[in-house]
């Protein structure tokens, strides 16, 4: 039976959602596939059910086709698991935590990693029972504290999570590439565009770790790439770090004075006025920005560091909060900064393990202040600055690395442009934003050790077992698909994911039309297709062409006058083209064009 417009449960909407930034989460919600509930929370109507469960059966599909076997956990899961990872406490406000009626704590669950990893280990205890892969599609959740875009970061989503079990990394390796192959084919079927980049781990651990990217402007990755195959998330890439400098011979550095430069480009207008290079102008580049960071801990304790990296360089907080994981990060306020004297707003300088360069307290003496200073990797032995001099409206000109300071270590922290280094010598990169869809990570044994996950192997010795994890976002699939499947006026899906083969439209009042498309819906079905008919009697043609241009079902078949002369209009909504076919043909037109 044909699915009726006049019976489906569906309201369109002519305008746009308020809250609603980006194409997929305004379509999406127009066109009647979701509706809001809270920030952040979606109800799923009947089209958006239909669309989601063509993506999941891709998925059942390709993890079929690798062996691996589904399950199904709880969202609702205890703390204990959690709290033995310790990532009850680790995942901080990000979690939804509460207790039951007898003060047992629970949360909703964000990952499932523990409850795998201790179902494997309930029921297996030999290496015969090696390799398993398992998964599950599954809601998981997030306390996002701005969710936004719809169903591209929301605090309620769908994912597919799969768990592999091996005892040795060798059968790891095969594992993880499995279904990394399989991800491949999921996309590939898909149609979405993807670009597979070196990943950090992040909170899951682990030691080999990629994203399948999503390239689209409304993403919220950053990624690089370079045309000879390197590609890395931002919070992945290394820097080429450059080699040392001589130190001798280098003349020693002067302190200047420098009122009203609270700038890098204030600085640099006045050295070049009053200390001009030899050879050239000075730049951003020369000077050494010591920016003032505050690490908030997991116990609540915060901490102040200082990082020293090339003026013309700014900090990438994401790559800051990698740097220094699991502490959230942010700039320094200027109440961080009045707590200790030696940070000198404006005229900060590099610190040594003894205190600051060249400052000094009311005594005449460096203060001490117990904050950690790093550099940036392009910061090395021998390189000259123009910085702070740890004095009010003092800057110093020629201090040199390695040799009128020492840092305490190395922090990735600085953003990431076009024209920059590969790492692998691959060329310079272009940088280009992107939206995570999938991320397969090797665990390794973290997981499997800290909740004793063992088996036999075949001299009978217990060996911990290693395990791979392996997510896609199925509900952020779908707003992919939307955002990259559209023209403005209404989403154009994937044959393979629309909600229906064909739409067929009743597009005048006259007995003799709707008699007409009722024959041609049979014929349709009879042929096989899934097909929505709109019926509606009391509707304007123009509500019902609007109607199927914001539904997106690639292929409309106009039943209207032209059915007189006994023929219909063909509707190619990916290509756009309208064409005139016989009636008796339709069938026919149709299949060209699945």
């Amino acid at each position: 039976m044909p699915t009726r417009l006049s019976r489906l449960f569906v309201r369109t909407l002519r305008d746009d959602p308020s809250d609603a930034e980006v194409t997929s989460h305004r379509l999406l919600v127009r066109a009647g596939y979701i509706r809001r509930q809270a920030p952040g929370i979606f109800a799923w109507l009947p089209l958006g059910l239909k669309v989601r469960r063509k993506i999941e059966a891709i998925v059942h599909d390709e993890m079929a086709g690798i062996g691996a076997q589904e399950v199904l956990f709880p969202a609702l899961l205890p703390r204990e698991p959690y709290e033995v990872t310790g990532r009850w406490t680790e995942y901080g406000d990000g979690i939804f935590r509460l207790k039951d009626r007898k003060d047992a704590d629970y949360l909703l669950a964000p990952t499932h990693e523990e409850v795998f990893t201790l179902l494997v280990k309930d029921l297996y205890s030999s290496y015969k029972d090696l390799p398993l892969s398992i998964y599950q599609i599954q809601d998981k959740y997030r306390d996002e504290a701005r969710p936004r875009a719809g169903l591209l970061r929301g605090r309620e989503f769908s994912m597919k999570d799969a768990y592999s079990f091996d005892y040795t990394d060798a059968g790891l390796d095969i594992s993880y590439q499995a279904q990394r192959d399989a991800y491949e084919r999921i996309f590939d079927r898909l149609g979405l565009e993807y670009v597979i980049v070196k990943a950090d781990a992040g909170a899951m651990g682990g030691s080999r770790s990629e994203e399948f990217l999503h390239p689209t402007p409304v993403g919220e990755d950053t990624f690089v790439r370079t045309d000879g195959g390197y590609a890395a998330n931002v919070e992945a890439y290394t820097t080429t770090v450059p080699s040392a400098l001589p130190l001798d011979g280098l003349p020693d550095a002067v302190v200047f004075d420098s009122p009203h430069t609270p700038t890098i480009q204030t600085l640099v207008d006045l050295v070049n006025a009053r200390h001009p290079h030899p050879d050239r102008d000075w730049t951003a580049a020369d000077t050494l920005k010591n920016v003032v960071l505050a690490l908030t801990q997991l116990d609540g304790t915060r901490e102040l560091v200082v990082v020293g990296l090339p003026g013309d360089r700014d900090v990438d907080l994401k790559r800051a909060e990698v740097v220094f994981a699991p502490a959230t990060v942010e700039p320094a306020t200027e109440g961080d900064l009045a707590k200790n004297k030696a940070l000198v707003k404006g005229y900060i300088g590099p610190w040594s393990p003894q205190g600051p360069v060249l400052g000094t307290d009311s005594d005449g003496a460096a203060p001490t202040t117990g904050i950690r200073y790093l550099l940036d990797p392009r910061v090395v032995d021998g390189t000259q600055w123009i910085t702070g001099a740890n004095v009010a409206e003092k800057h110093v000109l020629g201090l040199v690395a390695g040799r009128d300071f020492i840092a305490d270590g190395v922090a990735e922290i600085s953003d990431v442009r076009t024209g920059d280094p590969a790492p692998d010598g691959s060329g310079p990169i272009e940088t280009a934003r992107g939206m995570e869809i999938g991320h397969v990570f090797q665990l390794g044994r973290k997981y499997a050790e800290a909740l004793g996950l063992k088996v036999l192997d075949e001299n009978g010795k217990l060996v911990t077992v290693t395990m791979g994890s392996y997510g896609i976002g199925v509900t952020r699939v779908m707003a992919a698909i939307a955002e990259s499947n559209n023209d403005g006026r209404g989403l154009i899906w994937p044959r393979n994911v629309a909600p229906f083969d064909v739409h067929v439209v009743a597009a005048t009042k006259e007995p003799a039309v709707y008699e007409a498309a009722e024959s041609v819906v049979s014929a349709l079905e009879v042929d096989g297709a899934d097909v929505l008919f709109d019926d509606r009697l009391k509707v304007s043609p123009g509500v019902k062409f609007g109607d199927a241009e914001l539904i997106g079902v690639p292929i409309i078949v106009i039943v209207g006058k032209a059915i007189a002369d006994g023929n219909v209009e063909l509707w190619d909504r990916r290509t756009g083209v309208r064409e005139t076919v016989p009636v008796t043909g339709v069938v026919e037109a149709y299949r060209a064009l699945s």
